[in-house]
């Protein structure tokens, strides 16, 4: 069973990979074509600089899931340092259970009420015209990978694979 949750896993981690990797070039590229328009065409379009703040958000929030799939997210460990290994799997078990309820609250509850009601709402961006909706479901969607992630990693530490 494990076999095929790491090959999940790792098949999850590579697709996100490639999707981070192409919303970056996607926002290079834009903010590229923004600047070459404005001081080589005398032209600027107005378009570019609201692809680029949803390209960010985008990329922010995605990449916010992909760091908790690698346990790669930003941690103080000095204290956890200091602990037995005993100690130290109940810390890593409690915080994948906060990183859990922390993404199925604010990301997957939340993402889904904001973008119901931005979608309800009719809410269109202002020069791309695009329903809102759609640009911020982005959260209940990394909320519902990080809540994977976070079920995978206990898995993990309970049959003792991951020790840090």
């Amino acid at each position: 069973m494990m076999n095929r949750l790491d090959t999940l896993f790792k098949n999850t981690c590579k697709v996100m990979e490639v999707l981070l990797i192409l919303i970056f070039a996607l926002l290079v590229l834009d903010v590229l074509w923004q600047v070459f328009s404005r001081y080589l065409l005398n032209r600027s379009f107005s378009w570019t600089e609201e692809f680029a703040r949803f390209s960010l958000i985008w990329l922010a929030i995605l990449g916010a899931a992909y760091l908790s799939a690698k346990r790669e997210h930003l941690s103080m460990d000095f204290l956890y340092q200091k602990f037995s290994s005993a100690k130290k799997k109940k810390v890593l078990l409690l915080i994948e259970v906060c990183v859990f309820l922390f993404a199925l609250i604010v990301m997957v509850i939340g993402g889904f009420n904001l973008v119901y009601t931005t979608l309800d709402l009719e809410q269109l961006s202002g020069t791309l015209r695009i329903p809102l909706g759609y640009v911020y479901s982005i959260f209940p969607f990394s909320g519902l990978l990080m809540m994977c992630f976070s079920i995978y990693h206990i898995a993990k530490i309970n049959s003792n694979q991951i020790t840090e």
